[in-house]
C-alpha cells in the first residue's frame, strides 16, 4: 500500500522522535507504505533553540519549506495541529487530509488568564497545579530548551483563527479530542470546517492523547494507511 507522504506536527515543548517515534506512530506509517515527514518546529528536539522571540516569526512557513511540492497528508497534536491548519488555510493545494488532536474550543477562545501562567511555569520550573507542572518539566527533557521554549511562547505573532478562516479549509479533516481535554470541546471547531468529522476519546486528557491506540487506529483509518 502507498500513498501520500505524511508529515507529522508535534506539540509544544515534546519533539518528533517523543511524540510521533516513541508512540509507535512512525513504524506503523512505514508499515503501510507511507513515508514520514518528520518535523521538529523551531525551538525544540533537534531543530534549532534560538532564545529570541523574534526568531520564531513566521513559524509555519518554516513547516511549510520543509514540505514537497506535491500534496501531503498531515497529523498535528496539539501547536502541531494549529500550524497544520493554519498552513491548509493559506496552501491548500498542499495537503490532501489532515488530522488534527488536542485542540477545539480553546483555538477560538484563547484562556487570557491561562497563558501568563504557564509560560511562568515554563521560564521558572515551578508550577502550583498538575496541569501547570507538566509545562514547568518540559524543559528538562534531554533535548529541550527552557529559554528557548519561553521565547516560543513570546514570539509576536502567534495565530488567530477566524471562523471565516478556517471556512476556507476544505479538504476532509478528522478532529480528535479527548473527553477530558481542557482545550474541548471541539464541536465549534469542526462546526467551522466544511469538511470535518470528529472523533471524542472518553476519559483521556490532552497529555495522554498522542500515545491512545483508538486515536492512532482512527487516524490511519481516516488515512487509509492501516499496515495490514
Amino acid at each position: 500500500m502507498t500513498g501520500p507522504q505524511v508529515a507529522l506536527v508535534h506539540g509544544f515543548g515534546t519533539s518528533f522522535e517523543a511524540t510521533w517515534v516513541g508512540n509507535g506512530w512512525v513504524a506503523l506509517l512505514e508499515d503501510a507504505g507511507r513515508t514520514v515527514i518528520g518535523i521538529n518546529l523551531l525551538g525544540h528536539g533537534t531543530a534549532e533553540k534560538p532564545a529570541d522571540p523574534d526568531d520564531y516569526r513566521n513559524l509555519e512557513q518554516r513547516v511549510l519549506d520543509v514540505l514537497p511540492p506535491e500534496p501531503v497528508d498531515g497529523i498535528g497534536f496539539s501547536m502541531g495541529a494549529q500550524v497544520l491548519l493554519w498552513l491548509a488555510a493559506h496552501h491548500p493545494d498542499r495537503f490532501g487530509r489532515l488530522v488534527v488532536a488536542g485542540i477545539g474550543r480553546n483555538i477560538f477562545e484563547p484562556d487570557v488568564e491561562w497563558r501568563p501562567k504557564m509560560v511562568e511555569a515554563v521560564r521558572t520550573g515551578v508550577a502550583a497545579t498538575p496541569e501547570l507542572r507538566y509545562f514547568a518539566q518540559l524543559p528538562e527533557s534531554p533535548d529541550a530548551d527552557r529559554a528557548a521554549l519561553v521565547a516560543f511562547l513570546e514570539r509576536p505573532d502567534r495565530r488567530e483563527f477566524p471562523p471565516e478562516l478556517l471556512a476556507s479549509v476544505t479538504l476532509p479533516v478528522l478532529v480528535v479530542i479527548g473527553g477530558d481535554d481542557l482545550a474541548g470541546p471541539a464541536d465549534p471547531l469542526v462546526d467551522a470546517l466544511p469538511d470535518a468529522s470528529l472523533m471524542v476519546l472518553p476519559g483521556v486528557d490532552h497529555f495522554a492523547t498522542p500515545k491512545n491506540f483508538n486515536f492512532i487506529e482512527a487516524a490511519l483509518d481516516f488515512l487509509d494507511a492501516q499496515p495490514f
